[in-house]
């Protein structure tokens, strides 16, 4: 069963400004090997696949307002104050760039910071369905949630015939105050009423579209599914 989303909060924008942060500097630092960076859905939020570290493995996740190190399944938690404050938990060995040292207050808000872990167990669960249903020869990347952008996507399709685009959800951006679910072509020139991105070339589903209809979940997966279908069928 899908995740019910919900309205978001005035503070939504500057708590997952603030979590966005802390996924750049901390938890995608901290996944082994260095070289890999690429994050997950992960119960209450986001964090890296378990990994293998000097003999044990490991976690780091967001649960919420706080931050999570799970060592052989004994958890370690810290609530999400500043940067530098959060980074003692992980330690020099998680982070061998350098420990930070910004002690601004993130200021996340519980509320804000459980809409987006709902934003991003919808949007996964989605994503994932959408994954499963494409025809052969689509192959498609694995589901990863990327510390840059922030955005949960995989990407598919043919890239020779210039069907292979990005398929995801970002919880928005400098051009989007609000979530929303896109698709993004790589190559392929798109137009018409299916392609109405405004900040780039391809089609957006806006958070507050999807509360507006009886079944989000239903709606988002129809409008991955049409924009995956109009690119095979210009291929």
């Amino acid at each position: 069963m899908a995740v019910e989303l919900r309205p978001l909060p005035a503070s939504f924008a500057a708590t997952r400004d603030a979590l966005h942060r802390v996924a750049e500097e901390l938890v995608a630092p901290a996944r082994k090997p260095h070289n890999e960076i690429a994050l997950r859905q992960t119960p209450g939020g986001f964090g890296t696949p378990e990994f293998e570290f000097e003999g044990r493995q490991l976690q780091v996740r967001v649960a919420g307002p706080e931050l999570v190190l799970d060592r052989d399944g004994q958890e370690s938690r810290t609530a999400l104050t500043s940067i530098a404050e959060v980074a003692e938990l992980l330690g020099p060995g998680l982070l061998p760039d350098g420990m930070p040292a910004d002690r601004t207050p993130l200021r996340i808000d519980p509320e804000a910071a459980a809409r987006l872990a709902d934003f991003y167990a919808f949007a996964a669960e989605v994503l994932e369905r959408s994954r499963e249903e494409l025809q052969a020869g689509a192959r498609p990347s694995e589901l990863n949630l990327w510390p840059e952008h922030f955005d949960i996507a995989y990407e598919a399709g043919d890239e020779d015939a210039g069907m292979r685009a990005n398929y995801g959800a970002s919880p928005g951006d400098g051009d989007h105050p609000e979530p929303y679910v896109y698709v993004g072509p790589w190559t392929a020139e798109v137009s018409g009423e299916l392609w109405n991105a405004t900040a780039f070339s391809g089609a957006e589903l806006s958070y507050s579209e999807l509360l507006s209809v009886d079944r989000p979940a239903s709606g988002a997966l129809e409008f991955l599914r049409s924009r995956s279908e109009a690119l095979a069928g210009s291929g």
